[in-house]
């Protein structure tokens, strides 16, 4: 006797689409696309899905239960919602959490909630593994660019940090999370497709409903882009500067020395929808005796002048082999006091989860910090 094994329904292909990456158009083109829903139907099955996702936190097509028995199988055989793993979560003394995300064998991102920032709580995002901007003062640019996240990759960010906060369904009055900024791992500008996607996804008012002017995208200077990431998105904009003239920026920001202060300036002038109420923040570094001088601040206050902007001061956040220090509390305090009498708001930002590498500029994939440290070892042994 001869006995056949039907595999047809064995385990789902490595591949399989993560449909909660998809916009409301592409779900509903998947949907047909994968044969899992008619053509007539699939506008109405896609809102459903998209419901169940981003408003409920569905993980598995057996939750959809207005979904048909027939069509959640078949969803099964071709899609996924899954979760990605969570490698590890640490949570600061001063409530930050911090979790390491593995999206795919040997993609590892980290991303950051800081509580008490916005309206109720922050979630600092990463766009890329890695990074090539190398700016000097910053822990992430000490990694190799590994790849650019999809938008399922970054909005699986959004949903691990809900889970976790227990924000499910998304619509709930009194939400932990009210704030995302693209400020994680890599530069948002030089993956822009999967960010403007992923923004679109989640900014929709039937999902998980954070508004575009809660949602800010963070560039080094990615002067070409500005245009389209304000055009396609309608976020909010903020300049990674740390610097008022171009020697010094090129050594902080090496991205400066092919796009520089003058055109990085110019093409904020021209973001679309710059008005008062949408200001562009500056983030500025306070490096000791690096650029952290009265005569800066003054400079700095001359270049942002008919800009509507404020100034983000960050303490420098120290990591290991670091060739920085942070500014004494005066200077910093003396640099704002500069800003504030010409009329910018400068808030000092308060150092938030530096005892678990999680604050501005120390994230970097643990997995990768793992292996330098392995080879170290090494080559010390050899």
């Amino acid at each position: 006797m001869t006995t056949t094994l039907d595999l047809s329904r064995a385990a789902k292909p490595v591949s399989a689409v993560n449909l909660s990456g998809l916009t409301r158009e592409g779900l509903r083109q998947a949907l047909v696309e994968g044969g899992a829903v008619p053509a007539d139907k699939a506008k109405m099955r896609a809102s459903q899905i998209w419901r169940w996702m981003h408003q409920f936190g569905a993980t598995d097509f057996s939750a959809m239960t207005d979904v048909a028995k027939e069509t959640r199988a078949k969803l099964a055989e071709t899609f996924t919602i899954a979760r990605p793993e969570v490698v590890e979560r640490q949570v600061s003394k001063d409530g930050t959490r911090k979790w390491l995300i593995r999206t795919a064998p040997g993609i590892e991102i980290e991303t950051v909630y800081i509580p008490d920032v916005g309206r109720s709580g922050a979630l600092c995002v990463s766009s890329q593994v890695g990074c090539t901007l190398n700016c000097t003062f910053c822990h992430t640019g000490t990694q190799a660019l590994v790849r650019n996240l999809t938008a399922a990759e970054i909005v699986a960010q959004v949903q691990v940090a809900k889970d976790d906060l227990g924000e499910w369904p998304s619509d709930k009055a009194d939400r932990l999370l009210s704030n995302i900024v693209f400020m994680g791992m890599g530069e948002p500008l030089y993956n822009l497709d999967a960010v403007a996607d992923a923004l679109d996804i989640l900014s929709d008012n039937e999902g998980i409903g954070i508004s575009r002017r809660r949602i800010t995208v963070s560039t080094s200077g990615v002067v070409p882009q500005l245009q389209a990431l304000g055009e396609r998105t309608q976020a909010m904009l903020a300049i990674s500067l740390h610097a008022t003239n171009d020697e010094l920026r090129n050594e902080l920001v090496p991205l400066n020395k092919k796009y520089n202060i003058a055109e990085l300036m110019a093409g904020i002038r021209a973001y679309p929808g710059l008005s008062n109420a949408r200001r562009v923040t500056f983030e500025y570094v306070m490096l000791k005796g690096v650029n952290d001088s009265p005569a800066e601040a003054r400079a700095l206050v001359a270049l942002l002048k008919g800009i509507p902007a404020k100034v983000n001061l960050i303490p420098f956040n120290p990591w290991p082999g670091s060739p920085y220090e942070c500014s004494s509390w005066s200077a910093i305090e003396t640099f704002a006091a500069i800003l504030n009498k010409a009329g910018f708001a400068s808030p000092i930002r308060t150092p938030r989860g530096r005892d678990i590498l999680a604050a501005c500029g120390q994230l970097k994939s643990e997995s990768e910090k793992v292996r330098a440290s392995a080879r170290r070892k090494a080559e010390a042994a050899a």
